[in-house]
């Protein structure tokens, strides 16, 4: 890109701030209030985030063209432990951190301020602000600025809580949640706020199935608890290593990953001895609820760090238990191995435990028999696995070796089971986590049991149902996210709101050992943007917002001068902030990237709902897909992705808005292509120079101009018709692809009335407005207009521009001219001269017939041809025009009614041709005659019979 596209970025971006054109204040204008969901401050954002911010920003010029007032104000999320982490690693001198800060804008004289986690948040708070979101150009309004660390804002998320108190939403009880094993709990979603990695990891509950053996017991995980009838056997991976450990008066012996994460879970369990694997090969156990005595044999695919890394064997349904248990009969070698009995394994048969609908009472035998499974790394296995258990679970029964647990659903029998397993002192839970998932901070998170947390109570019915009634008044997008939404309120529960340990955050204001964690701090914060910019100014200050103001300014509550008494805030100015809130709120859109689906949206609406009155609930939820790398979500915790700034010099800020907006759905990711962008960059600087080009025209006045400027006006209607639904994409279209060809066209028919060129400007650069406002705004300045286009109102299209029949007849003669090329193209001719008929006035009567029956949903070959040959003018030509009514009818009524309804534009073929044949004649270079079908004209191949209303025939010689 050019170093005069960031002249220009800059010299608009400095006029438009110094216009204050982002500032807002109520007025007495429709106002309209939109958001992103702000960033977390864990590192440098990167091209993906800008798509969605890039939206945001969009719309709201787009609402302020409407004559909206339109406030648009940032912040960021710094709560977590993403910034002391980061301090952390730049303190030890971590290289890879230093080489990613220093790669991207951090000075080097930084790095020592950079050790304070509260540094890194001021330091990517200019960065976002400056280098990101000014750069693109947005019109936001600073003053609001707002970030999660600054005390005012933790006043309000205090008395947010407080509001969830009275409520009766928190709750307090013991609980297991994801912790990092040096900075405590975490938030795991998609969003990976708090993880480097593991975001898709789910907390899984084992049952823990204790088999006495001697002394001690061996103990297994397993997540069927309800299939230990049918244990044969017990499985030791004989490559790793196990621990003994004291539970009370017990020994257990588990791998040494599991008592890692056991020593979070349960109380005063110690390690007392140490056991490789292959010492447990061979010993007999009491397998419980079964009583029987098993033995234990080897297996390498005994992961020890899933579970316990001991497995308990049930041949009958576990695929991999029954090709492992084969394999292994089979293995002379390893059987010598181990020292074991050749024939007490032989004779290990599997138990049939469980009936189900179109399998026998052996599934893993049949299935594996089936997919031709013999080995135990067959990656058949895993697919063969699901099948089993996935029928075994939805429509399984117990078979009568199960004892008083016989006919039960397996769903019914494995609760039974595991309780009574439990009850009797034969098993216990464990929680672990469906993946690996590493902390910010690069330590490991396991599933830690805290005895005392809070949380909100989302399950609340109250809630729930006025979250599902709310959603249904709201604009949401996509469409499917509007439908699926009211289940995500029915499944969301309990979700804890607040840890323990370093963290940055707001204190919980009824336990100030805890903090308010990530998601919870971050729900009813977009009302906060209507008092922050009295904080940042200096007239209120964080003591002075006490519960009293918040519940006077944002609900009503109270009288002015009680809560001035109170705080020493002047009434006045309470009153004004209180207005202020009642003016921008409810937020009308929030705009966030699909991870925010389960996770943030719900809480946000649940939280508004449980504590604004209904005038106040939000109106609108916008979810946008991820740009991507090759192979996977662009994350700028894994490094890899374009540099926003880098991207910005390169492309042009504008051409990456336009690829935004246009590449695809805002409902559909998009993989990063370099040559992508810069085809958006050069379709930038092509409308630019087309509409200079134009601008530099000053020629007379032709039929072609009242078309531009319908064709335009009619592109105005229709941008304002699809942003009903910020759809960006098919205004982008519309602006950018669509007016793009209708200029060119302009041109090719030799338009060059600068009048009519000042009425396109006058249309067209508020649409381009947008989404490339620089462009937009250095051609309303090339122009002559004074003023900033982006603090202009939107164009009103004046009666009589839209002239259907004038589009309609430019529509018409590039048909022609599409038919023309064809035929050249085909035949090879070049030509000396092209005749064209104009169809014959008779038909054109056949097609009023036509377009009258299909308004009036009567069109059928018949009702045609009865209405046409009851006409004498019609009816005089025979078959020939009973011919044409079929042929007619039969095309018509695969049409819709708008297509039919500009099919039967009356406009006069035979005069507009004649207009346009000395254009004709430029284009193709020949002789080009216009007739009518019918008249005294040479017409050796007969084509005039063939021209049909809006289709001349097309004669080439």
């Amino acid at each position: 890109m050019s170093e005069r596209s960031s002249e220009l970025e800059a010299k608009w971006q400095e006029r438009w701030y110094a216009a204050r054109i982002n500032e807002v204040e109520a007025d007495g204008r429709p106002k309209f209030m939109l958001i992103f969901a702000y960033p977390g401050v864990t590192g440098y954002l990167h091209v993906g985030h800008m798509r969605g911010y890039t939206y945001v920003d969009a719309i709201a010029r787009y609402k302020r063209l409407e004559g909206y007032n339109v406030m648009f104000p940032v912040g960021t999320h710094a709560t977590g432990n993403g910034a002391i982490s980061l301090a952390a690693r730049i303190a030890r001198k971590d290289q890879k951190t230093i080489d990613y800060l220093c790669g991207n804008t951090c000075p080097t004289d930084m790095l020592e301020q950079l050790k304070d986690p509260v540094k890194v948040v001021e330091f990517f708070n200019d960065v976002y602000v400056n280098q990101y979101w000014k750069r693109f150009g947005f019109l936001c309004d600073w003053r609001r600025f707002t970030s999660t660390v600054k005390p005012d804002y933790q006043m309000f998320i205090r008395w947010q809580f407080r509001k969830l108190m009275e409520r009766g939403l928190l709750i307090q009880k013991p609980y297991y949640a994801p912790a990092c094993v040096s900075h405590g709990p975490v938030a795991i979603d998609a969003s990976e706020t708090d993880i480097q990695c593991g975001g898709s990891a789910e907390t899984v509950e084992y049952t823990m199935l204790k088999f006495r053996c001697g002394d001690m017991f061996l103990v297994a995980a397993t997540l069927r608890p309800e299939t230990v009838f049918g244990q044969t056997n017990f499985w030791v991976n004989p490559q790793a290593d196990y621990v003994k450990m004291r539970v009370k008066d017990e020994v257990w012996v588990v791998s040494e990953q599991a008592y890692f994460k056991l020593s979070y879970q349960m109380d005063g369990i110690e390690k007392v001895a140490e056991v490789k694997g292959s010492e447990l090969i061979g010993l007999r156990c009491i397998a419980p609820m079964i009583r029987r005595e098993i033995l234990t044999l080897p297996a390498d695919f005994v992961d020890p760090a899933v579970g316990t890394g001991l497995v308990t064997s049930v041949p009958s349904d576990s695929p991999d238990d029954w090709i492992s248990l084969r394999a292994l009969q089979q293995d002379p070698g390893a059987l010598s191995k181990y020292g074991l009995d050749p024939e007490a394994v032989r004779a290990i048969r599997p138990i049939a435990i469980i009936e189900m609908k179109g399998w026998s009472d052996l599934p893993a035998v049949e299935i594996t028999e089936r997919m031709g499974i013999t080995a135990p790394d067959d990656p058949k296995l895993e697919e063969a696995k699901k099948l089993v258990y996935k029928d075994g679970f939805h429509t399984g029964r117990m078979n009568q070796a199960s004892g008083e647990y016989a006919g039960l659903p397996v769903m019914e029998a494995k609760e039974r089971m595991k309780q009574a397993m439990i009850a009797a002192g034969e098993a216990d839970v464990m929680y672990d986590l469906s993946e690996t998932v590493t902390c910010r901070c690069g330590e490991q998170v396991v599933i830690k049991k805290v005895d005392d947390q809070w949380f909100i109570d989302y399950s609340n019915s109250e809630v729930t149902l006025a979250s599902k009634e709310q959603a249904k008044r709201m604009d949401i997008f996509p469409a499917e996210y509007y439908q699926n939404i009211h289940g995500v309120l029915d499944w969301f529960r309990e979700r804890a709101c607040v840890r323990q340990g370093n963290w940055i955050g707001t204190r919980f204001p009824f336990d100030e050992k805890w903090i308010i964690e990530a998601i919870s701090d971050s729900t009813l914060y977009p009302v906060y943007y209507t008092i922050s910019k009295y904080a940042n100014e200096g007239s209120l200050l964080p003591e002075q917002m006490t519960e009293e103001f918040f519940d006077l300014v944002i609900l009503g509550s109270g009288n002015a001068e009680a809560v001035s008494a109170g705080t020493g805030v002047d009434p006045g100015l309470l009153r004004r902030i209180q207005d202020d809130v009642r003016y921008w709120y409810p937020l009308d859109l929030n705009l966030g990237g699909k991870e925010h689906m389960t996770v943030h949206f719900p809480a946000f609406l649940m939280n508004h709902v449980a504590i604004l009155p209904g005038d106040m609930l939000p109106r609108g939820i916008f979810v946008n897909w991820y740009i991507i790398g090759k192979g996977g979500k662009i994350s700028k915790s894994k490094g890899g992705a374009q540099p926003i700034p880098g991207a910005a010099e390169r492309y042009g800020v504008d051409a990456l808005r336009l690829y935004y907006a246009h590449i695809a759905s805002p409902f559909a990711d998009v993989e990063w292509d370099n040559e992508a962008v810069e085809s958006y960059s050069a379709r930038t600087e092509r409308m630019e120079r087309t509409l200079l080009d134009l601008m530099a025209l000053d020629g007379q006045a032709s039929e072609v101009d009242g078309w531009l400027i319908s064709r335009m006006a009619s592109r105005l209607l229709r941008v304002q018709e699809v942003m009903r639904a910020y759809d960006l994409r098919s205004m982008a279209n519309e602006v950018y692809f669509e007016a793009f060809n209708d200029l060119r066209w302009y041109q090719r028919r030799g338009g060059s009335h600068a009048p009519t060129v000042r009425r396109v400007l006058d249309l067209l650069l508020p649409m381009m407005m947008p989404i490339t406002p620089h462009t937009a705004e250095e051609l309303w300045e090339a122009s002559g207009r004074s003023g900033l286009l982006s603090a202009a109102p939107m164009p009103k299209v004046a009666e009589g521009e839209v002239d259907a029949a004038k589009e309609r007849a430019e529509d018409y003669l590039r048909a022609l001219m599409d038919d023309a090329n064809e035929i050249l193209k085909v035949t090879g001719i070049k030509p000396s001269r092209m005749t064209l008929f104009t169809s014959a006035p008779w038909k054109h009567e056949v097609l009023e017939m036509a377009a009258g029956l299909h308004a009036r949903g009567e069109l059928k070959v018949p009702s045609l041809t009865k209405a046409a040959m009851s006409r004498e003018s019609v009816r005089s030509r025979g078959k020939e025009a009973q011919d044409f009514a079929r042929k007619l009818a039969e095309e018509l009524m695969k049409r819709s009614s708008i297509e039919v309804e500009k099919l039967s534009l009356k406009i006069d073929e035979l005069e507009f041709l004649k207009g346009c044949k000395d254009f004709l004649e430029r284009e193709y270079g020949c002789e080009v005659q216009v007739h009518q079908a019918g008249g005294d004209v040479s017409d050796p191949q007969n084509k005039a019979r063939q021209a049909a209303p809006g289709r001349p025939a097309i004669l080439v010689e």
